[in-house]
């Protein structure tokens, strides 16, 4: 006669998944075929409309661009180096506040709550405004001054909304769990700490990560903002060659290069992120 306790549920302790065996089947491009020549299209006929404009006398639109492309690619850089920066800091503080956001004591609970939906709801540029003109220039630290450098608030600044964000994602994921898992945990004598840690997190982490590397592309491109409270990077390069070159016809070839820089470098993350949606699909 079976016992009482094997009515129980029985909830396995967490196990790293076994990797999945080789399909034999080739690793699909990120960037595509189709994607690379209509991107070579535009940029062609763009030259070519600058060049047409400019007219034989002038030095070559190609040669411009080849002039400042490593410039520009430089602030590009520095954007990457902003948006891996702030990411880092967003996630760390978001993945705290979503974890109070579920917390059983409602205090907590509900300011983390109020915090998430302020800063998820408030526009990224005037956060990063507040950000650069309420933090001071510098500190004084036993009476050593510590400078506190325009590109370092400008991190804090777009960590703030990336922060609310991770933590709706961290909510999210969790409240995605089954509460099945919950009461098999509480059935095993697993305090709510370790129920957390050791059962609940692991599974919502591979649902967490699709909306993550999302936000991440986003967040990218949205460093662009920093140009506007006079940081110098990739946007204000490009604004200070067109200057410098003086010739309005570069402008649309000027940017496109912008543009094709953050694309080969987002796009692919989307892709990627569509990748992990289907392998990680969980029907609970």
């Amino acid at each position: 006669m079976k016992s009482a306790a094997t009515d129980l549920p029985v909830l396995l302790p967490f196990r790293a998944p076994t990797p999945l065996p080789s399909s034999g089947l080739a690793v699909p491009a990120l960037i595509s075929g189709a994607t690379l020549a209509v991107l070579a299209v535009l940029f062609g006929a763009s030259l070519a409309f600058a060049q047409a404009a400019a007219g034989p006398a002038v030095e070559s639109v190609v040669a411009v661009l080849l002039r400042w492309a490593p410039l520009i690619f430089q602030g590009f850089l520095f954007n990457i180096l902003i948006s891996f920066l702030s990411m880092a800091l967003g996630t760390v503080v978001g993945v705290l506040v979503g974890i109070a956001q579920v917390s059983l004591l409602w205090p907590m609970r509900k300011g983390a709550w109020a915090l998430t939906q302020f800063f998820r709801n408030a526009p990224w540029l005037v956060l990063l405004f507040y950000a650069m003109f309420l933090l001071p220039f510098e500190f004084r630290v036993m009476g050593v001054t510590i400078a506190f450098p325009a590109w370092v608030k400008a991190i804090i600044g777009l960590s703030l909304p990336v922060a609310a964000n991770v933590s709706e994602i961290v909510r999210g994921g969790i409240r995605s769990i089954p509460a099945g898992q919950w009461e098999s945990a509480e059935s095993l004598a697993f305090t709510r700490r370790q129920t957390m840690w050791m059962i609940i997190l692991p599974q919502a982490f591979k649902r967490m990560i699709p909306p993550w590397m999302n936000l991440y592309a986003i967040l990218t491109m949205a460093t662009t903002l920093i140009s506007v409270v006079g940081i110098q990077d990739s946007l204000t390069i490009t604004r200070a060659a067109l200057v410098a070159e003086s010739r309005p016809e570069l402008m649309i070839p000027m940017y496109l290069l912008l543009l094709v820089m953050f694309f080969a470098y987002c796009y692919p993350i989307a892709r990627a992120t569509l990748a992990l949606e289907r392998r990680f699909n969980v029907k609970a």
